[in-house]
């Protein structure tokens, strides 16, 4: 379904998630800092910043692969999923060590990192739709 849209969609819907989820995290903290712990308001900017990042280095090493030219598919999937693998293992245990440590602050940043996926979620949703829908 996505790989039918045009090729300038997928850099577009990347900076309005991006755009989106400052926006949105930015209204979360506002929220938190008023009915949670303030350590937990920091949580869901980190929150959010991490999943900026993760998206970014993502974005980074998809260009690095394509830049490579032609590539077998197991080729591909090992390259990304190595790393990509790294960095979600990576994540985990900054949320685990944040919990641990902290439980207002790492349940802040889960709060951040599911803020992103929503906003993500949302912003994909518009594209599929505004390009013809599902089906």
């Amino acid at each position: 379904m996505l790989e039918n849209l045009p090729t300038d969609t997928l850099p577009r819907l990347l900076r309005r998630t991006t755009l989106s989820a400052i926006i949105v995290g930015a209204v979360g903290f506002l929220v938190a800092i008023f009915v949670t712990p303030p350590l937990a308001a920091l949580g869901v900017i980190i929150g959010v910043g991490m999943a900026i990042a993760n998206l970014r280095l993502l974005d980074s090493q998809t260009v690095k692969v394509e830049l490579r030219g032609e590539q077998s598919t197991k080729a591909v999937r090992r390259q990304m999923g190595g790393k990509t693998t790294a960095r979600l293992l990576l994540m985990t245990a900054v949320v685990l060590v944040a919990v641990f440590l902290n439980a207002p602050l790492g349940i802040g940043i889960v709060s951040g990192l599911v803020l992103y996926q929503l906003v993500f979620v949302v912003n994909v949703l518009r594209v599929v739709t505004g390009q013809g829908g599902i089906g």
